[in-house]
């Protein structure tokens, strides 16, 4: 069992019955009343953010997570398909269980969390970045870069996502998966 001060950001607990994850948290000391602590829980099954607040010193079930190292084999109709890296066992995951299905690319390492007592997957997560090639975008047009203009391209996974306009197609980027947002011209 854990209490509100043992809250932290990554933390995962039971909450009405279903396994939820802490992805911020703040505890309040008011003038008037007592103490409580605001969280953002991600639902670890539907992957929904919900906000709530606790009393101070309440205790919740804590429960515990295995993070391993999948690779990413392909996708069909049924699901999304990884194999352990280390003992080649392969498992399906449904969409809405992966944090940027859109950048998932053959062979790429992901970030499965498991469910330790009941040996379920429970969400996976692709690296913070990710590194693409750009397969068709229009052509930048000359002089008009004075302002911080975007133009939308597509990358090699099907994705689309905004870059700058002196991006051209075949050029590698690097994507934040967190947003899907471009960061930088791959190096």
């Amino acid at each position: 069992m854990a209490s509100t001060a043992d809250f932290r950001n990554g933390l995962c607990f039971e909450y009405n019955g279903v396994p939820h994850q802490i992805i911020e948290f703040l505890h309040v000391k008011p003038g008037k009343g007592p103490a409580f602590v605001r969280t953002k829980l991600r639902n670890l099954e539907t992957g929904r953010v919900i906000d709530n607040t606790f009393n101070s010193g309440v205790k919740v079930k804590d429960i515990r997570i295995e993070n391993r190292t999948y690779q990413y084999l392909y996708n069909d109709g049924e699901g999304y398909h990884f194999m352990n890296t280390s003992n080649y066992e392969q498992i399906s995951l449904m969409k809405e269980l992966i944090n940027a299905p859109q950048f998932l690319k053959d062979g790429m390492n992901v970030n499965i969390m498991f469910h330790a007592d009941e040996e379920r997957a429970m969400s996976c997560e692709l690296p913070q970045t990710v590194t693409l090639k750009i397969t068709y975008t229009e052509p930048g047009i000359k002089g008009n870069t004075a302002t911080n203009a975007t133009k939308p391209a597509t990358v090699e996974t099907g994705a689309e996502v905004k870059v700058p306009l002196f991006i051209e197609e075949g050029e590698n980027i690097v994507i934040n998966t967190a947003d899907g947002s471009y960061k930088e011209r791959a190096k």
